[in-house]
């Protein structure tokens, strides 16, 4: 018996090491993800912002704070863009004495200098109407009339003042533009299927292309070279009221931006089906507002950051070219307000927020980039548990990983191309004062395939250098003008336009690789 017991106790051990090597190697096996990333390039991206509106960032918007912290390709966040108010509100030629002389009979003066401070590092600044004048709609007020001191009037833009609205948008350019700001565009309206009882005014999608179709030549593009004209920004970035205004021919020709907010619906709803058509005519794709935990009465978890993080992610994966946040300053945004009733420890004012560093991920090293896509692209509903894009600019590829998951992964990388350097930017919420740690990602020899570790609930920017002496152009069989080089991408794409690293190709057949500025 002792023999039979101590074979049995033998096969027993045998059998439970076996199960143990083989349930490790499943272990391992499922720790690593792999990931595709493929040539295939889609829409690039314009960039990032948040608005400079009321609220946090009173008085009359004139705190620069933010936008000094926040912008420009200097700063920890790098945004972009700018939204701001393009004011209804009339309060006639006055002085008012921290001012000095208005010359304007609205109340523009608040974003103008907050908008000097982005054009004057290198962003882009857009107005946006919450109303047309109180005198040019239905019920002669500003506000939107959803009130019962206001009579629960639906205030719409009447159609005797249409010739009127795209007018009124030129005294803004006009205004701005004598105070040292070029607006670099203007929408029709902010959410105009949402009515309100703070200032608003109400559009159904005929109305808008009416207005576009037969007025929207108004808008002074002579005098306001380059402005460019975005559509109305729908509440939930609806198809009834982008896809008008890109099937008729002549809106299509005047509107440049497709545009729309994410409130009810998830970027891969709505707002990727209305990108269809603004892709297929060459618009651009804005989500202009958004805040995915507005008004909550604590600062966000690491957890709701790694959701924004995915909001801005599958925006991305969505079509999306820019993307401008809500408030700039709030406890829930970018900049703190100090306020200690949200929970905020350090009750500093303009300190950096979680949230901020998140966007810089994006802001930082997206804009200006042209999406790649990947084996693991999500392509509808609400974030998934790991989520990815891709990206390339100049001589970089970018992959981005998000994991909100408890258990930490191993990502295998196959990318298009040789690369020779890499580094890591990663988020995990464990830091307090820089969420954005930087480490060089080890590659010994040209390679298209990078294993890299993806922490626990984290956020992940994997940037890797191409090859430039292993990337070959191919044969290239367009015809050059005599004397006269030709320009490639080093995927072997003829440029028109040669910016970053590319390769140089003279008649005789020589080519060379070059940086361009």
């Amino acid at each position: 018996m002792k023999h039979l017991f101590t074979f049995k106790s033998l096969v027993s051990l045998r059998l439970a090491g076996v199960l143990l090597a083989l349930t490790t190697a499943m272990a391992v096996e499922a720790a690593t993800i792999g990931l595709t990333v493929n040539a295939d390039r889609r829409q690039t991206i314009t960039g990032f912002g948040a608005a400079c509106c009321d609220g946090a960032m009173c008085p009359y918007g004139t705190d620069t704070a933010p936008v000094r912290l926040l912008y420009g390709p200097t700063s920890k966040i790098g945004l972009n863009i700018m939204r701001m108010e393009i004011s209804p509100n009339f309060i006639g030629d006055i002085i008012v004495p921290e001012w000095g002389n208005y010359d304007s009979p609205y109340d523009w003066k608040g974003s103008l200098p907050s908008a000097k401070i982005v054009k004057q590092r290198g962003g882009i600044v857009f107005g946006t109407p919450w109303s047309p004048p109180g005198e040019y709609k239905t019920n002669g007020s500003a506000q939107g009339g959803n009130s019962e001191d206001q009579g629960n009037q639906r205030g719409k833009l009447r159609e005797d003042c249409y010739d009127k609205f795209f007018p009124w948008l030129n005294t803004f350019l006009a205004y701005m533009k004598s105070n040292g700001v070029k607006v670099d565009a203007v929408s029709i309206q902010n959410e105009p299927d949402w009515w309100v009882s703070y200032s608003g005014c109400l559009y159904d999608p005929q109305d808008l292309v009416k207005l576009v179709k037969n007025h929207a030549y108004q808008l002074d593009r002579e005098t306001y070279p380059g402005v460019k004209l975005i559509s109305g920004e729908s509440l939930g970035f609806t198809q009834n009221y982008t896809d008008p205004l890109m099937n008729d021919a002549t809106c299509r020709e005047q509107i440049d931006i497709v545009a729309g907010h994410l409130y009810g619906h998830a970027p891969l709803e709505y707002m990727k089906k209305s990108a269809v058509l603004a892709e297929r005519y060459g618009k651009e794709v804005w989500m202009t507002e958004h805040s995915s935990t507005d008004n909550i009465d604590h600062l966000p978890n690491w957890h709701e950051q790694l959701i924004f993080a995915e909001e801005l992610n599958e925006c991305m994966l969505a079509g999306c070219t820019g993307y401008i946040y809500w408030y700039m300053r709030a406890h829930w945004a970018f900049v703190s307000t100090g306020e200690s009733k949200y929970g905020d420890a350090n009750k500093t004012k303009n300190r950096l927020l979680p949230r901020a560093y998140v966007m810089s991920h994006f802001s930082k090293h997206v804009t200006g980039s042209t999406r790649l896509t990947t084996s693991r692209d999500k392509t509808s509903g609400e974030g998934a548990a790991l989520e990815y894009s891709a990206y390339i600019k100049g001589d970089s590829l970018i992959v981005m990983a998000i994991d909100t998951t408890k258990t930490a992964h191993d990502l295998k990388i196959t990318l298009p191309y040789l690369v020779t350097s890499g580094t890591h930017l990663l988020s995990t919420g464990n830091e307090t004062e820089n969420l954005c740690q930087e480490t060089p990602i080890a590659i010994e020899e040209p390679t298209k395939e990078v294993t890299v570790g993806m922490p626990a609930r984290s956020l992940n920017t994997y940037i890797f250098i191409i090859d430039q002496d292993g990337t070959s152009i191919g044969e290239v069989k367009e015809k050059v003008a005599a004397g006269s080089p030709a320009y490639y991408d080093l995927q072997g794409r003829r440029l028109d336009k040669p910016h970053g690293f590319c390769i140089e190709r003279h008649t005789d057949g020589t080519s060379k690789k070059v940086y361009v500025e």
